[in-house]
């Protein structure tokens, strides 16, 4: 019984309907793998001729575009083919398409912001203000970007939190990490500082730096003393410089300071702290002041 229901209902079917399904699927999975490998090939192509500064720019712009446009892709392959297996399954997709216009008809004043997000993106991405892997900042939300959509960019911060932050609502980017990055720091010494033996220190310590082999490929050029920057309330500030690769002028800077600590406590150098002048008054000035302000007992009793 059951072989003569398999035999008169499912098979024919099958070979009316499941198989064309069976081929629509393989037909998009074939397509998205070779779009993925076009488009791969053909951003490669495409960055490279526009002459990178660095290889790891380079690589950021290529995973930039690589997955914006396959993840288009991808979402293309899959509604067409979701359109040509609904007629095999018995849905007619002539009511599907017009539930779907008067949906977003619907929809339409809120589909205004999904297309305004849309937009800004295509404008982020053809600017290229910023590529996956740069550290930026959207009017105080900042993090390193992970991720880039059409319709939003997302960020993952020093503590470990996502921001998903639409494009739309981006009204100022700040990239920290283009091209190429700067260190500059800000250091307080005592007023007893020579300047003289203060800038050769730091110099020494920049130059250093730039022959360590876990730095110099970091380093674009050497920290160095740039300036003396202030005159604080108890501190000489000075000002120290330097260019970096992105994304390691934090790391490079952090260095700075310990070597520059060791180097001064060598050479003497100190790094003045908050101090407090208190002045103690005399235990004689003391009784002296209050018996002053005593009342006169003759003064009194002769008014008496």
């Amino acid at each position: 019984m059951s072989y003569l229901i398999v035999s008169e209902t499912v098979a024919p079917w099958f070979l009316n309907h499941g198989f064309k399904i069976v081929i629509i699927l393989i037909i998009a999975f074939v397509l998205e793998k070779i779009s993925c490998s076009v488009i791969s090939r053909a951003i490669r192509v495409t960055v490279r001729s526009n002459h990178f500064r660095n290889k790891e720019e380079e690589r950021q712009r290529e995973n930039t575009l690589t997955q914006i446009f396959t993840w288009t892709a991808r979402i293309l392959i899959l509604v067409v083919a979701l359109l040509m297996i609904l007629p095999e399954i018995g849905i007619a997709i002539g009511p599907v398409l017009a539930s779907v216009g008067i949906v977003g008809l619907a929809l339409g004043f809120g589909g205004q912001y999904l297309i305004r997000d849309i937009i800004s993106g295509l404008f982020i991405i053809l600017e290229n203000q910023y590529r996956i892997g740069d550290v930026v900042d959207f009017d105080g939300t900042s993090g390193e970007v992970t991720r880039i959509t059409l319709r939003m960019t997302t960020l993952k911060d020093m503590d470990g939190n996502i921001h998903h932050v639409p494009h739309g609502e981006i009204k100022k980017v700040t990239n920290m990490t283009k091209d190429f990055s700067k260190v500059n720091l800000n250091i307080g010494v005592a007023y007893e500082t020579d300047l003289e033996q203060l800038e050769d220190v730091i110099n020494t310590v920049g130059l250093s730096l730039t022959q360590d082999p876990d730095w110099q490929e970091k380093l674009l050029s050497a920290p160095k003393f740039l300036r003396v920057q202030d005159f604080a309330d108890n501190a000489i500030i000075v000002k120290i410089v330097a260019d970096t690769q992105p994304t390691y002028q934090w790391a490079i800077t952090g260095e700075i300071r310990k070597r520059l600590k060791i180097a001064f406590d060598r050479a003497g150098i100190q790094m003045p702290y908050p101090q407090r002048v208190i002045h103690v008054v005399p235990a004689a000035r003391e009784a002296q002041a209050s018996s002053n302000d005593r009342p006169n007992d003759s003064s009194s009793n002769s008014a008496d």
